[in-house]
C-alpha cells in the first residue's frame, strides 16, 4: 500500500504523485487549507487515509485497489448537515437530515474513494464528504474533494493507493 502526494499547481489543480508517475487533479474551490471548515470548499491539508472505495456497479466495474470496496445504490446519501448526529457519516435515503447523494446522474460520483477527514472522531462544522471522485471535463473546482480522470483514477488505485498526503504550499 503506497501513499500519494499531492501538490497545488494553481488555485485550485494540482498534481498528485505517486511511485514516479504524476497525475492532473482537481482540487476545491477554496484552494487548499490547514484549518478545514464546513462549507468553505477548501481541500484539507495533511494525511488523509484512503478507507474504503464506493463506485456505480450499474455503469462501472469495480475498481482494483487495496482497500474495501462496495457498490452503491439510489438510497445511498452522505450526511453534510453539522448540526446532525449522522454528520460526516453515510446515510440511507431518504434522509431529513442535510445530505449529498452518492447516486448522482453525472459520472462525478461513478468511483468515490472515501478519505479520512474529520472521522475519527467527527468535531462539527471542521469539513464533511471529503472524497476522490471523477473530475468533471476541464478539471473545474470541487467542493473540497479531489477529482481525477477515470483512467488516471482506476490507474491510482490499481498502484495500492492508502492514502493522499495533501501539501498545505506549492512545491
Amino acid at each position: 500500500m503506497s501513499t500519494a502526494e499531492v501538490h497545488a499547481t494553481g488555485e485550485t489543480t494540482g498534481l498528485l504523485r505517486l511511485r514516479g508517475y504524476a497525475f492532473r487533479c482537481a482540487l476545491g474551490r477554496g484552494g487548499i487549507r490547514r484549518h478545514k471548515e464546513e462549507g468553505d470548499g477548501a481541500t484539507p491539508a495533511g494525511l488523509l487515509p484512503l478507507r474504503r472505495v464506493l463506485y456505480r456497479a450499474d455503469r462501472l466495474p469495480a475498481p482494483a485497489c487495496a482497500v474495501p470496496v462496495e457498490p452503491i445504490g439510489p438510497q445511498d446519501g452522505w450526511c453534510d448537515d453539522p448540526a446532525d448526529p449522522a454528520y460526516n457519516r453515510p446515510v440511507r435515503l431518504p434522509y431529513a437530515g442535510r445530505h449529498e447523494e452518492l447516486w448522482r446522474g453525472d459520472s462525478v460520483y461513478d468511483i468515490i474513494g472515501v478519505l479520512g477527514w474529520n472521522d475519527q472522531p467527527v468535531v462539527r462544522e471542521r469539513g464533511s464528504a471529503i472524497f476522490l471522485h471523477l473530475a468533471r471535463p476541464g478539471f473545474p473546482p470541487t467542493e473540497g474533494c479531489i477529482a481525477l480522470e477515470l483512467a488516471d483514477l482506476r490507474a491510482l488505485l490499481a498502484m495500492g493507493l492508502s492514502g493522499i498526503e495533501v501539501a498545505a504550499s506549492r512545491p
